[in-house]
């Protein structure tokens, strides 16, 4: 393994410095594995998390039907908790808050079918999806990881905002669409920039803060619905878009562009400048550094989508992006679904949502605490194999312990959340940084397509467990074997062009012949 000892440490020695061997090791050498500087930053980067969470997850409580009582006591009264309100007269029952406390009350919406009430959120769905691809390349080519992200938080928060005047199903679902196009590419600019500003050594410690951000963002969800209990709907999205605009601002000002994207698009004087004022000592040794950096230059023009053809194009990594996206499929099926499927449960939903956000806080704990030491492969398998066999449980032994079930619901989407995590972080040391946010968005792409079919799966569970939980656990746990085939790359080296990569692969495969 090559030296990681920080540049600046041999700055007073008479000795020649050893020239540094790559582009990664060369940027740990000046600016050191880990920093106060790395590390606000990498906060500030990932808290963009929390406002990806609460989008997400907002339909929980402005799309929820509320409960209902009857308005009519008498004994001739056909009107009672279990009567279906379609079917009682107008006058015979009332909503328990104001209607306009979600858009099924305002709208008059509780006889509709289940594709009407459930368009916005498979509208948002598809919106990531559509993002995904429209945006995917554009961090890795034109616009870079710190413009990208300003501009998918942007998109998102002045959708939300648009939202607020929706009058109808039609306008708030084409809003919601939106609203999920700008969110695609959120996540994914955050964990790479992230992580491209820290050493190896710290690459998983730092892609897990954004993890705790959307924990974090998920939780605050039930608390700002709680103090908004009886207000509309739409002051929800209020409170969650008008402080992501001031995000935007501060990570404008603020934030870096990743060294390592400037060096590979070719601006390296701006990569320099910004390694300057993370590490202002010894600047003029830093740019001597740089600028003998022995690293191969891609041997391929970089256009919009040329990070995508290149990677169906390289069978290796290919290969890896079909394993890591069928894994993702799994993973994003159950960890969509989970909670769109609590209002299933007869339990209160401020505290059904408080308690899987909470699920997810330990998740991230534990991959914050144990990324270094565990193995990526042998992790991601064993949490969704787990996460399966809890989530089949449920169908087996929910009706006859209830309470059981919820243990189970948790133990499930813990897993998932888990397995969510280390996927992420999986999939950035499996590809070097041309490409990197590119896949990477292909991954979560498909963990959002997992997500569109869970809300067909929960509408179909409210008369059969098997077909929501059951299914959950069977493509999850199928899903994540395809994992099996790829290399482990705890403690590796990342790369930084195709070339690097492909000669790593080929080194590997011979030194495993050899053995």
């Amino acid at each position: 393994m090559a030296d990681s000892t920080p540049l600046l440490s041999h700055y007073d020695q008479p000795e020649e410095p050893k020239q540094p061997r790559s582009l990664d090791e060369t940027i740990e050498r000046c600016i050191g594995d880990f920093g106060w500087s790395q590390l606000l930053q990498a906060i500030l980067v990932s808290f963009a998390w929390v406002f990806d969470a609460q989008q997400t997850f907002i339909s929980v409580f402005t799309d929820a039907e509320p409960s209902w009582h009857c308005t009519q006591v008498e004994p001739q009264s056909t009107c009672n908790s279990f009567s279906d309100v379609c079917l009682l007269p107008k006058n015979s029952w009332s909503w328990d808050w104001p209607a306009h406390t979600s858009i099924i009350s305002e709208w008059g919406l509780e006889c509709s079918s289940s594709f009407i009430t459930g368009l916005p959120a498979s509208s948002f769905f598809m919106g990531c999806l559509a993002g995904g691809l429209a945006l995917a390349t554009l961090a890795d080519s034109v616009l870079g990881r710190k413009n990208m992200l300003c501009f998918s938080c942007l998109t998102m928060a002045l959708s939300s905002i648009f939202t607020v005047f929706s009058s109808n199903i039609w306008i708030y679902s084409a809003l919601r669409f939106i609203n999920g196009f700008g969110r695609a590419t959120i996540g994914t600019c955050a964990l790479v920039l992230s992580t491209e500003l820290v050493g190896k050594r710290w690459r998983g410690q730092v892609g897990v803060i954004g993890f705790f951000c959307f924990s974090l963002g998920f939780l605050s969800l039930p608390v700002i619905a709680y103090i908004n209990r009886g207000s509309s709907w739409r002051t929800l999205y209020l409170w969650i878009s008008v402080p992501t605009i001031f995000y935007c601002i501060l990570v404008h000002f603020l934030v870096h562009e990743s060294p390592r994207w400037l060096f590979v698009r070719g601006r390296k004087e701006e990569a320099i400048s910004t390694l300057k004022t993370m590490a202002p000592a010894n600047q003029s040794v830093l740019t001597m550094s740089f600028s003998n950096v022995p690293i191969e230059q891609e041997s391929w023009n970089v256009d919009l989508y040329s990070s995508i053809k290149i990677l169906l194009n390289k069978r290796w990594a290919f290969r890896r992006l079909a394993a890591v996206m069928i894994a993702g499929f799994g993973i994003g099926m159950v960890y969509y679904g989970m909670p769109l499927g609590l209002g299933n449960l007869s339990f209160n939903l401020y505290l059904s949502v408080t308690f899987n956000a909470l699920s997810e806080l330990p998740a991230s704990l534990i991959t914050f605490l144990l990324i270094g030491k565990l193995n990526r492969k042998g992790s991601l398998l064993g949490f969704t194999i787990l996460s399966g066999m809890c989530s089949v449980l449920c169908v087996v032994i929910g009706k006859v312990w209830p309470v059981l079930q919820i243990g189970l619901e948790l133990v499930s989407f813990f897993s998932a959340c888990t397995a969510f995590n280390v996927e992420l972080i999986y999939t950035i040391e499996l590809f070097p940084t041309c490409v990197r946010n590119s896949a990477l968005s292909m991954v979560r792409q498909a963990l959002v397509f997992g997500g569109v079919f869970s809300p067909v799966l929960v509408a179909a569970g409210r008369k059969n467990d098997l077909l929501s939980f059951g299914v959950f656990g069977l493509v999850i746990g199928i899903c994540g074997l395809s994992v099996l085939g790829l290399p482990e790359t705890r403690g590796g080296t990342i790369c930084d062009t195709m070339d690097e990569e492909e000669q790593k692969e080929i080194d590997t495969v011979a030194a495993a012949m050899l053995a």
